[in-house]
């Protein structure tokens, strides 16, 4: 598995390139590649192709590091994976030196690449996306040449169920089940579940109270909130293509119209308007006795024929909720503990070639000093998940699990906000019951 880290270059040029052509560091410069300069003059040649195209920027060059793990590449290997990798993003467009480093316990290249392009004249454009691809052409060639990558499964978790860039009070707000970001996802899983097409999903955003912005990637904004959510940064299951793909997949179940809600009884007695205003008061006596004819509607409908049987249907209704709130809770810590045997499964498998080495050598007092932390960090993982399972869990299986339990959440929070509105519907016509009659209401 490569590991590949990139960043600018501002100043000392030549130091750079000196540092990463040393013949200690490169089996006296053997490992050592240039393309469009040599490796003594390159620093004025990047200087010269940058003044040649008038470029004033105050990035020179970049440095990017593939490192690969001990054992697992030759230096011939590696250097030549470092050239492949070099014809993939460059295309020969610029100049760069590659050296190849065997100096320490890992072997790892280092490629200095000028930032203004040889043919355009323009500069590198360092992004999330290029680097991307640079990640993407490495794990290529590592496969290509029977070396591990990246685990697609963990990455797909991280997606999924670790939101990049999560502040601590979104964090201690999804805990307690408030963070709006939980908030938005579930919105969005619920609305998906009653839309036809994609036209229908926005309108029904909208009725929530999302302001919603169109663009190269769609985004949501609560009425409480002051900036706009892009959905593809609360996982790849939101992203606009895969909201409509969500969409189109799911058979479409008619949800009943919902009935408008119970009103709130006027207290005649102690209303200041009603003992100010003969009009007020006529209009609040009609509106008592549509509430209170609307409320006799509901609970008949629900079979409640006694004040009694209301008290008993609330309680009932309550123990309920409970019950699936109790539902949630234990799925949330299942899901806690897959997400932590995930991790651990995660660092066995980065660290996994350090510790092979660190056994077979023993005595190599300095391999083991440079790579201490990972050896540490891998000795923990494999000791809690030996508590737990007789051997390796594989990652598929934890991402298809957690995936189950999303899913059964989901359908239980839905059940749980559709039995607040019931509830609240019930606390209502028992309190508007009390206001206007203060007697058991039979049938």
């Amino acid at each position: 598995m490569a590991i590949t880290k990139i960043h600018p270059i501002k100043s000392t040029l030549n130091f750079a390139i000196s540092y990463i052509v040393n013949g200690e560091k490169t089996d006296e410069q053997i490992l050592v590649s240039t393309h469009k300069c040599h490796q003594e003059t390159a620093h004025t040649q990047f200087l010269r192709t940058r003044n040649d195209a008038g470029t004033k920027g105050t990035v020179l060059a970049r440095h990017l590091i593939q490192s690969f793990l001990p054992g697992e590449a030759t230096p011939e290997m590696a250097h030549q994976i470092g050239m492949e990798l070099c014809k993939k993003i460059l295309k020969d467009e610029y100049e760069f030196v590659l050296s190849t480093h065997i100096d320490k316990g890992h072997i790892h290249n280092h490629i200095i690449f000028n930032n203004v392009n040889m043919v355009t004249g323009r500069c590198y454009q360092s992004n999330k996306k290029s680097y991307h691809q640079i990640r993407y052409q490495s794990d290529k060639l590592c496969k290509e040449n029977s070396l591990s990558v990246i685990d697609e499964f963990y990455e797909s978790y991280k997606n999924k169920y670790k939101i990049n860039g999560k502040s601590w009070y979104e964090n201690e707000q999804a805990k307690h089940g408030t963070s709006w970001k939980s908030r938005l996802q579930f919105d969005i899983d619920r609305m998906i579940k009653q839309s036809k097409d994609w036209d229908e999903f926005l309108k029904k955003m909208a009725d929530l109270g999302y302001e919603i912005k169109y663009g190269k990637h769609i985004a949501f904004k609560p009425k409480d909130k002051a900036r706009f959510t892009r959905t593809k940064t609360i996982g790849e299951d939101y992203t606009e293509e895969r909201l409509k793909e969500r969409i189109a997949e799911r058979e479409f179940i008619k949800t009943p119209d919902v009935k408008k809600r119970i009103g709130n009884v006027i207290d005649m007695n102690s209303n200041a308007k009603v003992k100010e205003s003969k009009g007020y008061e006529y209009w609040a006596t009609k509106h008592n006795l549509h509430t209170m004819a609307e409320s006799v509607i509901y609970i008949r409908e629900h079979g409640i024929k006694s004040v009694k049987q209301l008290d008993e249907y609330i309680q009932k209704a309550a123990d309920e909720r409970q019950n699936i709130q109790e539902k949630i809770k234990t799925i949330d810590k299942e899901m806690q503990k897959l997400s932590t045997t995930m991790e651990q499964v995660h660092t066995i498998k980065k660290y996994r070639a350090y510790y092979k080495e660190y056994t077979a050598n023993p005595s190599d007092k300095a391999f083991f000093e440079e790579y201490k932390a990972q050896i540490t960090l891998y000795e923990n993982a494999l000791s809690e998940l030996k508590k737990s399972y007789s051997k390796l869990p594989n990652s598929k299986d934890i991402l298809a699990e957690l995936d189950k339990l999303q899913e059964k959440k989901n359908t239980l929070m839905q059940e749980y906000s559709s039995s607040k509105s019931t509830m609240d519907e019930l606390y209502k016509i028992r309190k508007n019951y009390g206001i206007y009659m203060g007697k058991e209401m039979e049938r």
